[in-house]
């Protein structure tokens, strides 16, 4: 996605929308490869987030757009300002969030320090992007003064030009002298609220006029544009605390950068410098960790992966023998290896749906090595088979059971692959699972045709092939073997167990399909993220002040607590943990309803609920105030 945002001061949403959007959106929609177009006109400004289809590559898809907008600015009318373009992706959403709170400061203070810790945090090679949200920047206010003003026949307007002449430093040029040259610079940058009171802003009786005598002038913070609390509930780590001032920085890491490994960086950096630069009381508080997230999901795969492996070396082992159990074991790490290596090739990082890929291919790679062992171990107790070679027996079981082996490991890539060629969204977001599950296929049969006969012969015993009796009883069938042939000669012999048994299979297929339509198996593109976090938005009617934006998150917050828990605190927040620990920020401010809409747009598809950081660039728009809440809950 890529969002082209142009100005026209002065217009009415209905003119931006005649004159400038719906021009640019036909000039867009001759670009190849443009998918959907999302247009938002308003006073003064316009927004238009193209879509491009899956799989086309942003670079040229960017240079395109700015090409297309560059060579037909001509056509765009008078006062329409160049387009900004910015490309967004899934990599903008923050996997990091530092809040700074605590010792008494206020916002402005905390914006400094933040500021601070924000270099370093940039220092850190993976880090793409950080962003400053909360507190208040450093304003040096001028509050004129009208009778002052019209004693001296003085005019706000006439003020402005002088402070801006004022606030100006340049060269003028050098001096040569003793064979050396100094450069000459006239002018200073206005550095305080002093500096900006000595300003001459005109002349009365044949005096100069301070600015300092027709206005006050104080050195301050900036009026509130966004409200960033933090506050900490009774069952959190600590006491019990009342909402405070926060400001918070997000991380966004590069494309391609572990999250894990950045997140870890980032707080290791960020412990190594807070005893130099944080005051006694500031705390550090990590709101956002999806690379504790990620970590945590990729460990709950890696342990089910380990889980399936042993599961299916213990049926082995149920099935044939603890012998045979370690031939079919064997054969698992060498096929996932050799699938590792495909998905490296292939250009896949090793995420949640390519693990998800492997534990899909462990069910169905040792299927090869299953029936090799399961023959090799069915000749070596065959009374023919005493006293011959063992790899003999060996290379003649797998010739026996090679040719079915070889179609149906066939017919199970035939039926996996295809999905590598699925376009659209899905394509390429499932396409880890076709492509790794057809090359653990692929590996598996290799491994049951080699490594699976080499390591039978070594690891069974050998005097499975020693003499046999030529008379006497013939072995007793163990326990499974015989409740096979029980089962099987009755369903086979008989009608009656025979009708039965295709009856129950009807019965279990119509049970499994008739799970979707009663509603008992949820059809989505991704299960129900198991986040400690939710988010609450509230649009409230147009016009709506800030303060009173705040007031509805109040009473909302102490309503949502109040049913939640027994330990009710008073905070509104963006971040909140409930009920046992609650560690809870806040985030209020005017968002731009097209923030919204383009973060629902590139978000739905992938289960998740970013933090829209970007929402701080139209804090100053008062068209929909929009109240953003995130809830965290951490589990005990």
């Amino acid at each position: 996605m890529i969002d082209v945002q142009v100005t026209m001061p002065g217009a009415s949403a209905k003119e931006v929308e005649q004159r400038a959007t719906r021009p640019m959106e036909k000039l867009i929609w001759e670009i190849p490869g443009v998918e959907y177009l999302y247009s938002t006109s308003r006073e003064g400004e316009s927004l238009v987030i193209v879509r491009f289809k899956v799989g086309a590559s942003p670079e040229t898809s960017l240079v395109a757009l700015s090409e297309k907008l560059r060579s037909n600015f001509d056509r765009i009318p008078h006062g329409v300002a160049f387009p900004l373009i910015k490309p967004r992706s899934i990599n903008d959403v923050p996997i990091l969030a530092l809040t700074l709170h605590g010792g008494g400061f206020d916002a402005l203070t905390l914006r400094r320090l933040a500021a601070q810790l924000d270099d370093t945090v940039k220092q850190v090679p993976e880090v793409a992007e950080t962003t400053l949200i909360g507190g208040a920047r450093r304003q040096v206010r001028v509050q004129l003064d009208p009778a002052q003003l019209a004693a001296r026949n003085l005019s706000p307007a006439g003020l402005v030009p002088m402070l801006l002449q004022a606030n100006r430093q340049w060269r003028a040029g050098a001096l040569t002298a003793g064979n050396r040259e100094v450069m000459i610079e006239t002018g200073a940058f206005l550095t305080s609220a002093e500096d900006v009171g000595r300003v001459v802003v005109g002349v009365h009786g044949g005096l100069p006029v301070y600015l300092r005598e027709v206005a006050t002038v104080t050195d301050t913070a900036e009026e509130s544009s966004s409200y960033v609390l933090f506050g900490r509930g009774a069952g959190g780590n600590g006491p019990g605390t009342g909402e405070e001032p926060a400001v918070t920085i997000s991380v966004a890491k590069r494309p391609g950068a572990n999250a894990i490994d950045v997140a870890r960086e980032v707080e290791r950096r960020v412990l190594a410098i807070r005893p130099r630069i944080m005051p006694q009381g500031v705390e550090v508080t990590l709101t956002r960790d999806y690379g504790e997230t990620a970590r945590e999901k990729s460990d709950e795969l890696l342990l089910h992966m380990g889980i399936a492996v042993i599961g299916v070396s213990l049926l082995i082992l149920a099935a044939l023998g603890w012998r045979e159990s370690i031939v079919v074991a064997a054969a698992i790490p060498a096929t996932l290896g050799l699938t590792l290596a495909l998905f490296y090739l292939a250009g896949f990082t090793l995420n949640r749906i390519t693990l998800f890929a492997l534990i899909f291919s462990i069910g169905i790679l040792v299927d090869d090595a299953i029936v090799v062992i399961e023959n090799i171990v069915r000749h070596l107790r065959m009374p023919a088979s005493a006293g011959r070679n063992p790899m003999d027996v060996a290379s003649e079981a797998v010739s026996e059971v090679g040719n079915p082996t070889l179609l149906a490991t066939l017919a199970v890539i035939a039926a996996l692959l295809p999905m590598a060629f699925v376009g659209g969204l899905m394509g390429p977001y499932m396409r880890p699972i076709p492509i790794g599950a057809t090359g653990a296929m692929g590996f598996s049969l290799l491994v049951a045709f080699i490594v699976t006969p080499w390591a039978a012969v070594r690891l069974l015993r050998r005097e499975r092939l020693g003499p046999q009796p030529e008379a006497g009883p013939a072995p007793r069938e163990d326990l499974l073997t015989r409740g096979y042939r029980w089962i099987m000669g009755r369903a086979l012999h008989r009608p009656a167990w025979r009708w039965s048994f295709l009856a129950g299979i009807l019965l279990l297929l119509g049970a499994a399909a008739g799970l979707l339509p009663l509603g008992c198996v949820k059809v989505k593109m991704l299960p129900f993220d198991n986040k400690s976090e939710f988010q609450v938005v509230i649009d409230l009617p147009e016009g709506t002040a800030l303060e009173a934006t705040a007031r509805v998150a109040d009473a909302l917050a102490d309503a949502a607590l109040a049913d939640l828990a027994k330990a009710v605190w008073r905070q509104v927040g963006v971040i909140k943990r409930i009920p046992e620990k609650m560690d809870p920020t806040l985030y209020y401010k005017t968002f731009r309803p097209y923030i919204r809409f383009f973060e629902n747009v590139v978000y739905e598809g992938v289960n998740e609920s970013p933090l829209d950081f970007r929402g701080e660039t139209g804090a100053q728009s008062s068209i929909m105030p929009t109240l953003v809440a995130f809830m965290k809950i951490q589990h005990q």
